[in-house]
């Protein structure tokens, strides 16, 4: 199933069950509240599939509405550094034996379809399509066998990168945190239908394919990842984990390709859909 989070018109940001060009409104569900809490239980996506099959929620055209990302602004942010093999080598280090994480400020987030800001004070930019999992449960100590039932569902991050900010510091939060460096959506895939360990992974600068994968070549699953990290921190309804980027990044291309105003950002991921931004300068928003 895929769930969007969206605007219809002047209203205010609601939860829809989407298939194909219509989005069903979640707000006519009666007697329960559409949360990340309740799409990560099976029973009230059930729900949602029989009243939707039955005519009993309102229907809107996909067209009509404005998507949104799945969560706006996230409790906790958390990345995994070099969790594809490929991307491990292609910068010559070693594969690591645990699951690396970083953090990204939770105002890095932005919508699909909206602009990814250049830093006047940045030089190098770069691009990460990355799985990205969202809780839907609070979970604490969980192991990886039973990790799917905390999760609300998966969708696509762009992992946006300020490569001299990150080199500079030897440290990777300034240059992962800038606002609007963590695009996300455009839908929330989850249930059985959703194998989130064989889907296809590739990313786009114009049209022209930079990076291309499968999450089978993932070094640590999406179970492993939250067993590990449940194990370091509670993870809270609405927390999103980004579960690493394939090879193919601008920095280490030779010669590097890097993002410029202008550019067209296509980051897709298999059953979830295509996440579009465009890269504008910063001065030209002042």
């Amino acid at each position: 199933m895929q769930f969007v989070r969206y605007r219809h018109g002047s209203g205010s940001s609601q939860w829809g069950y989407k298939t194909d060009d219509t989005v069903y409104v979640l707000a006519d569900v009666p007697g329960e509240e559409s949360t990340l809490s309740a799409i990560a239980n099976p029973s009230y996506r059930q729900r949602v599939r029989r009243l939707a099959a039955t005519g009993e929620l309102s229907a809107l055209e996909a067209s009509a509405i404005t998507i949104l990302a799945p969560v706006g602004q996230p409790g906790k942010l958390i990345a995994l550094g070099l969790n594809y093999r490929d991307h491990a080598e292609e910068q010559d280090a070693d594969i690591p034996e645990r699951p690396l994480l970083f953090g990204k400020a939770p105002t890095s987030v932005t919508h699909p379809d909206r602009p990814i800001v250049y830093p006047g004070a940045i030089d190098r930019l770069d691009y990460e399509v990355e799985l990205g999992i969202v809780i839907g449960r609070t979970a604490r100590r969980v192991d990886a066998d039973e990790a799917t039932d905390y999760v609300a569902g998966y969708t696509v991050l762009n992992d946006v990168s300020a490569r001299d900010a990150q080199f500079e510091d030897k440290q990777w939060f300034r240059g992962k945190s800038y606002d609007t460096f963590a695009p996300m959506g455009p839908t929330l895939a989850t249930g059985p239908e959703f194998e989130p360990n064989d889907r296809a992974v590739r990313l786009r600068v114009n049209g022209e394919t930079k990076q291309e994968s499968n999450t089978d070549q993932l070094i640590f699953g999406p179970g492993d990842v939250i067993e590990y990290t449940s194990r370091v921190m509670t993870l809270q309804p609405g927390d999103v984990i980004s579960t690493g980027t394939p090879g193919g990044v601008g920095i280490f291309r030779d010669p590097p390709e890097l993002l410029e105003p202008g550019d067209t950002v296509e980051a897709e991921i298999e059953g979830i859909g295509t996440l579009r931004n465009s890269v504008v300068d910063e001065s030209t928003l002042q």
